[in-house]
């Protein structure tokens, strides 16, 4: 037994290990600087933040644009030792990291030839969409540059090079191509944790090329997916120009790399910038995505990012900045059927992507939650038995790892088959995937009337049959159960997502590098794959957006948002409200926000609710930041908050999310401004909700010209006796004349989450 003497040097050793490891460590840290204070004798700021640091090796990257500042690789000694040493250094915080959000669309969406290529595709060759991603598969036939003009003269971005990436590779399709990689490269030790990685804009990832390609790419005829989907892949804006920003690797995405991404783009000369990724909820003065996408919309580009997905979960959403649209993920009206026939007469109902050699006819013996193992009901890595799963189809239920990983590890242990069974957590979403093996999935219900068979039968058996690819699905659209929901935990009082798009079973191009379902073990290899998630349905609304900046160049990006929401429908191809495939319930705005978006609309929306950088600034001010931390959003010297918001619903947004909290009444001013037709006159209906009463004043807005600007003002009363509880009501309010209907959904919440 130690004496209590070497047992204090050993708690004395320990902590003095523990400190010092903690003391040195070293880590990225974003560092924001009061811009204005750079002193003359430095002719940059980028010599002036250098001379700041030990090192000027520690000096990642100088924000200029996105952001006014630099980011350092420094330990914590070093961070607070800046922050002390000058008035200038306004804050730092330490690198946040984000993650991905992981062609028949055209049609679903109504782009036919006319609307998307005859009458804007000269003017939309002018637009250059940006997407911050995994990079790009430059070789990816949906880059094709046939018949495309030259590279419009405001574009100053470049093509890069690298070990893997040639800059001839870019042409007048895509148009550039960078990467950023410092953060990454710190947290990683200063180097890369996969080979396959290096400094370059290729995508080694797929995601990066299938984003990009769903906004902007171009025509591809006989294009499919292992012969499903088969068809004419294309983007949303098929003439529009593409630059991609490599800020994804290997273990995510760091808020340094892309705010120097977001700086790079504004500056290149984007109209429109996509992220398919993000992190939890921030304040915006600390959402590095917020932050950027300020800069931008200041200067013209729209942002659109994906909502996430961590739905069905309530108050889930991610960046739900109000100068940001925010994009949920709903089904197409496409499916990929394939059936279950049991051994007891009943035939199964699920999806799949499986192309490979199939089953024959023989059905094969069901096995589920056998072995030793607690997790082989989830099909985990090692977790089944090959000596109980050898020869027969094996039932997994959905959940904690991949799902085609799944399928890899019963095939691994000798396994023929697979179905896999959602629980809870998914409820009746069915998401098709391209397995190693047969395999299908299928919902709750069905999952659960699966494991009572094999459960109750002495030998249940199984036969699995693949259909291949069906159109005109009814119902659809429905919302992604994975699609991430409000309410907003940051701003309650705007109401996030903002619109849903299509995100489930999605075609477009992908990278060589990687196999479809991204295994190691996955030697395949295909130019294009099938992908769900907001990631999807984010770069349709950016493609859209490319379109309607094209038909109309005056516009600012709240306008072109707005737009799109206002004109977003909230019925399906059954003339049905929306429905949630987490439990096949109705849906409501925390899911879909707007509703689905409706291109064809929202190129002519009638009315649109115009926000400007100055109510941008009134709306940071009524929230309960210092007036240093909306410098930190706004990057100006200083900041009036005289003329804020009394309340951050103020704002002009196009939805509304009302909180009465502790009161009875709210009351909102909007302004809408015609860009319709003149002499247009607007009536207003109100679908109210149950324990809320609804005025709006004027009933009737009367435009005399194109451009006019109107008021009106609408008072919610919380009815007497409502309970103070955690509970949602909707309701909408609609401006409509014979030609146009300007859509607002309400929602109302008693208390903040």
């Amino acid at each position: 037994m130690a004496s209590s003497s070497s047992s204090s040097s050993i708690t004395i050793i320990t902590t003095f290990l523990f400190l010092l490891l903690h003391t040195t460590a070293k880590k990225t840290y974003i560092i924001r600087v009061n811009h204005s204070d750079k002193p003359e004798s430095f002719l940059t700021h980028h010599d002036w933040y250098t001379s700041q640091l030990n090192s000027e090796s520690s000096l990642l990257y100088t924000y200029t644009t996105s952001f006014h500042g630099f980011s350092a690789y420094l330990d914590s000694t070093e961070a607070d030792s800046l922050l002390s040493s000058s008035n200038s250094i306004l804050d730092i915080f330490e690198d946040p990291l984000y993650t991905l959000h992981t062609t028949r669309t055209p049609e679903f969406l109504g782009l036919n030839s006319e609307f998307g290529v005859h009458d804007l595709g000269s003017s939309s060759n002018g637009v250059i969409i940006g997407v911050l991603d995994t990079g790009v598969w430059p070789e990816s036939r949906s880059f094709d540059d046939t018949d495309m003009p030259e590279i419009p003269s405001k574009w100053k971005g470049e093509c890069e090079s690298g070990s893997d990436f040639d800059s001839k590779l870019c042409n007048k399709k895509l148009i550039g191509a960078r990467s950023f990689s410092k953060g990454f490269q710190m947290a990683s030790g200063g180097g890369f944790s996969s080979k396959r990685e290096s400094v370059s804009p290729r995508d080694v990832d797929g995601h990066g090329t299938h984003t990009s390609t769903t906004a902007a790419g171009s025509a591809v005829r006989n294009a499919s997916f292992l012969g499903y989907a088969a068809g004419t892949a294309r983007g949303m804006a098929t003439r529009a120009r593409v630059a991609t920003y490599k800020v994804c690797w290997s273990t995510g995405c760091f808020g340094s790399d892309i705010l120097a991404a977001m700086d790079r783009a504004i500056l290149d000369g984007v109209d429109v910038l996509s992220l398919s990724l993000g992190g939890g909820s921030a304040p915006y003065y600390r959402d590095t995505i917020a932050i950027g996408a300020f800069s931008a919309m200041e200067r013209g580009v729209f942002v659109s990012c994906s909502a996430g997905n961590s739905g069905p979960t309530r108050a889930s959403v991610a960046n739900v900045a109000p100068w940001v649209m925010t994009v949920g993920a709903g089904t197409l009206d496409r499916d990929f059927p394939a059936f279950a026939n049991l051994g007891n007469g009943k035939r199964l109902t699920g999806v799949s992507l499986y192309s490979g050699v199939g089953m024959g006819t023989k059905p094969l013996e069901l096995v589920y939650n056998k072995g030793n193992s607690s997790s082989s009901n989830l099909c985990l890595p090692g977790s089944l038995d090959s000596s109980i799963v050898r020869g027969k189809i094996v039932v997994c239920d959905r959940g904690v790892n991949a799902r085609v990983e799944k399928g890899a590890v019963v095939r691994d242990a000798g396994g023929l088959g697979m179905i896999m069974a959602n629980t809870a957590a998914s409820g009746e979403e069915l998401v098709a995937d391209s397995h190693l093996l047969p395999a299908i999935a299928v919902g709750k219900k069905t999952g659960d009337l699966l494991r009572e068979y094999v459960k109750s039968d002495s030998k249940p058996t199984a036969l699995l049959v693949f259909k291949g690819t069906v159109l005109d699905v009814k119902p659809s659209p429905v919302v992604a159960a994975f699609s991430s929901r409000g309410p907003n935990t940051v701003t309650p009082e705007i109401l996030k997502p903002d619109v849903i798009g299509p995100g489930v079973n999605i075609l477009a191009g992908w990278s060589d590098a990687i196999g479809p379902t991204g295994l190691d073990k996955d030697s395949r290899r295909t130019q294009f794959n099938i992908m769900s998630g907001t990631s999807m349905s984010c770069p349709h609304i950016s493609g859209l957006a490319g379109l309607l900046k094209a038909a109309h160049p005056e516009w600012s990006p709240s306008a072109i948002k707005s737009a799109l929401m206002t004109t977003a429908y909230v019925l399906d191809n059954t003339n049905a409200p929306l429905h949630d495939a987490a439990d096949n319930s109705l849906s409501n705005p925390y899911a879909h926000g707007s509703g689905h978006v409706d291109p064809q609309k929202a190129l002519s929306p009638g009315l649109v609710y115009d926000i400007s950088t100055e109510e941008y600034i009134r709306f940071l001010c009524s929230l309960d930041y210092t007036v240093d931390h909306i410098v930190a959003i706004v990057k100006r010297p200083s900041v009036n908050c005289s003329k804020k918001f009394s309340d951050p619903g103020q704002l002009n947004y196009p939805s509304f999310s009302v909180l009465f909290g502790g009161k009875r009444v709210v009351r909102y001013t909007r302004e809408v401004t015609n860009v319709g037709a003149a002499s247009s006159v607007y009536k207003v209906t109100v679908n109210g909700a149950p324990s809320v009463g609804i005025s709006v004043k004027p009933s009737k807005l009367s435009f005399k010209s194109v451009g006019e600007k109107k008021r009106y003002t609408v008072t919610f009363v919380s009815k007497k006796g409502v309970s103070m509880t955690n509970k949602a009501e909707f309701g909408s309010i609609t401006w409509s004349n014979p030609q146009h209907e300007v859509r607002s959904p309400v929602a109302f919440s008693w208390n903040r989450f």
